[in-house]
């Protein structure tokens, strides 16, 4: 009896499977995938951390701004985030420059060199008095402490440098925080203010009544801000500089005899109608 020949039967196309090959095809275009997603996600990441910065920046820089430009004596929260102020001052006399130093305040106190004719070093920064009255610290000023609208005559140049924790951002950040690493981990900026006189014609003999009334009366705020601030003191690539004028005087005035600290305040509704400039 002659036995049938067995056939070959091919599975049909709805149970077909994958090949090895196919599977490696498969893996190797996820593979990609994931490893392009895995090198844009920090990028992604950075640019939200970026973004994230320079808002709270534009938050705080309004609080530091109005604070400066109306002259407050009352914002004490401030000791909460103003950590250091250091003033780099360099003295000029004739257009020469003969001196220069820094003077450094924090919660502690000051550290003021012996040739500074300013300051004391016990002058620590716990009120919002001393902290405003700080900042704005003109940029120019005589041997006196009188501001001035240009250095012809001679006297000293200010560049004083704030170092904040942000004001803005998680409350999980804010005072009252009693632990160090978290505090440690709050971002953190400099800012450099800058309290400019107007620009204006400085040859004193040629002067107008005008531009000496206005020399006296209107000054430009300026707040440049470097952030992150790192905590081996050097700072990251944010920038971003905010300005504003303000029309009126601005007051020098020392907030104990005993301490000889000049502190300086806006009085933005009082004009000098007397410059004190020769005729």
């Amino acid at each position: 009896m002659k036995l049938p020949i067995a056939q070959s039967r091919r599975p049909a196309a709805g149970n077909r499977g994958f090949t090895m090959i196919e599977i490696a095809l498969c893996l190797a275009i996820v593979g990609f995938a994931l490893v392009s997603i895995l090198l844009v996600l920090p990028s992604g990441m950075d640019t939200q951390s970026q973004n994230r910065q320079a808002t709270i920046v534009n938050q705080d820089a309004s609080v530091l701004m109005e604070g400066i430009r109306n002259g407050e004596r009352g914002l004490d929260d401030l000791t909460n985030y103003v950590y250091a102020i250091t003033n780099y001052w360099g003295h000029y006399q004739l257009g020469v420059q003969t001196a220069s130093g820094k003077n450094g305040y924090s919660m502690a106190g000051s550290s003021i060199p012996n040739n500074w004719p300013q300051g004391s070093a016990s002058y620590p920064i716990t009120n919002g008095l001393r902290i405003v009255g700080l900042l704005s610290t003109p940029e120019y000023t005589d041997t006196n402490g009188a501001p001035l609208d240009n250095l012809f005559y001679g006297g000293y140049s200010n560049h004083v440098v704030a170092f904040v924790r942000s004001f803005s951002g998680l409350a999980t950040e804010k005072p009252p925080q009693n632990n160090e690493i978290m505090r440690e981990d709050t971002f953190t900026y400099r800012v450099l203010c800058v309290n400019a006189p107007v620009v204006a014609d400085t040859n004193l003999m040629l002067r107008s009544g005008y531009q000496r009334a206005l020399a006296a009366n209107l000054r430009e705020l300026r707040l440049f801000f470097e952030w992150p601030q790192r905590p081996n003191g050097s700072v990251g690539d944010g920038r971003q500089n905010f300005r504003t004028s303000i029309g009126g005087k601005i007051f020098m005035t020392n907030e104990l005899a005993s301490l000889n600290q000049r502190l300086y305040f806006y009085q933005a509704g009082s004009f000098i109608t007397n410059a004190p400039y020769p005729p």
